[in-house]
């Protein structure tokens, strides 16, 4: 890669539009549209949905395993924050120390659902972690001694830097400490990815049988993605619980975050770092554009619930499905597939060569069949 190639790099632009967000919003604010600010929003959604892309290109994009569980995960992480920093519980270890045992803990869990289940294949694989979602749903609203059931655990302590304490009502800290930590997460993900650990990944994805005839162990090899996978997922999650200061109700974990951060991989481009972060920024970015242009059209009084047509939000899932066909049929291995997808995709190889004439091809199917007759 030539030096101008690697300065005009699509993740620099995206960077540069990461650290330069906030100026925006204060622009913004300065010309009167202050509720067209938007950095709050991609704290507490894009980071932590990009977080969990990362989390899930893993298992989806290395190791080619449908996972639909990413969401039970990420309430294991914010329950994890919870039970560890708040006043009611003896632990109290502060954010920092809970930055470190939440996604010890998401691993764990990761492990001990992956070691009995990770024999299965495809659809009754998804099966599995769809149904892990659901349970652990369904314990963290039943369990109402440990989780306070439905009503939840708060309030949550924020990140404490000396006698430093980040502010709730002002986001600049907060993103940029989540930024910071999604920069550490991408570059451990991209050492992950060029390791040996991450070449099994991909060799068990590309033929699970030739990789074991080659010495991989492809049970290890996936549980070790569907373990990494959890510990990320569970760090979004605690980073989640943390700016909001309360672990919501478990219904927030459902299966539509399971889904929306597959949807993330799949306009993005699974198996690709680039992909997830432009996936993340697309779609939660589209989402967020939605929620600002329904909140002016009701203040315009444009919206009404009495007819479907005039409630803005059922026009988030018309537009949101509209962009997956196109996305589909226009770009099926996403914005920015990995360089192997557009190897391998059949519209990038090349078409075979026409049989010369002295070429064993070149037979005609009636001399085929005569010298068959012949022998």
């Amino acid at each position: 890669m030539t030096p101008m190639r690697k300065i005009f790099k699509p993740e620099w632009f995206l960077l540069a539009a990461a650290l330069l967000l906030p100026l925006t919003d204060v622009l913004l604010s300065r010309v009167g549209l202050r509720s067209w600010a938007v950095g709050n929003e991609v704290c507490q959604r894009v980071i932590v949905f990009a977080l969990m892309g990362l989390g899930l290109n893993i298992v989806v994009g290395y190791t080619g395993l449908l996972h639909l569980g990413v969401a039970a995960f990420m309430a294991i992480g914010v329950y994890a924050y919870a039970i560890l920093t708040c006043s009611i519980y003896p632990f109290q270890v502060g954010f920092w120390g809970a930055l470190v045992l939440a996604p010890a803990i998401g691993l764990i869990a990761g492990f001990l659902l992956g070691s009995p289940t990770l024999r299965l294949r495809g659809d009754y694989l998804a099966i599995v972690t769809l149904g892990f979602g659901e349970i652990v749903q369904d314990v963290l609203r039943n369990l109402d001694p440990i989780t306070q059931g439905t009503q939840g655990i708060n309030p949550l302590p924020p990140p404490r830097f000396f006698s430093y304490s980040l502010d709730s009502t002002s986001y600049q800290s907060w993103y940029y400490l989540f930024l910071a930590i999604l920069i550490v997460v991408v570059i451990v993900v991209r050492n992950l990815e060029k390791s040996r650990l991450g070449r099994q990944w991909i060799s068990i994805r590309e033929d699970e049988l030739a990789a074991g005839c080659m010495g991989i162990n492809a049970t290890r090899g996936k549980l070790s993605a569907f373990a990494i996978c959890a510990a990320i997922c569970a760090l979004a999650g605690m980073l989640y619980a943390s700016k909001l200061e309360t672990t919501a109700e478990p219904t927030t974990y459902d299966f539509m975050v399971s889904v929306t951060v597959l949807c993330i991989l799949i306009v993005g481009g699974m198996g690709s770092i680039r992909g997830v972060l432009f996936g993340a920024a697309i779609v939660m970015g589209f989402d967020i554009f939605l929620k600002k242009a329904t909140e002016a059209m009701q203040q315009a009084g444009l919206s009404s619930s009495a007819s479907v047509f005039l409630t803005p939000s059922n026009w988030k899932f018309l537009f949101f499905g509209a962009a997956l066909v196109i996305m589909m049929r226009f770009r099926p291995h996403g914005v920015f597939p990995s360089v192997r997808t557009r190897t391998d995709a059949p519209e990038a190889r090349p078409g075979p060569a026409a049989p010369g004439p002295g070429s064993p091809t070149s037979a005609t199917p009636t001399s085929a069949n005569s010298e068959g007759g012949a022998r």
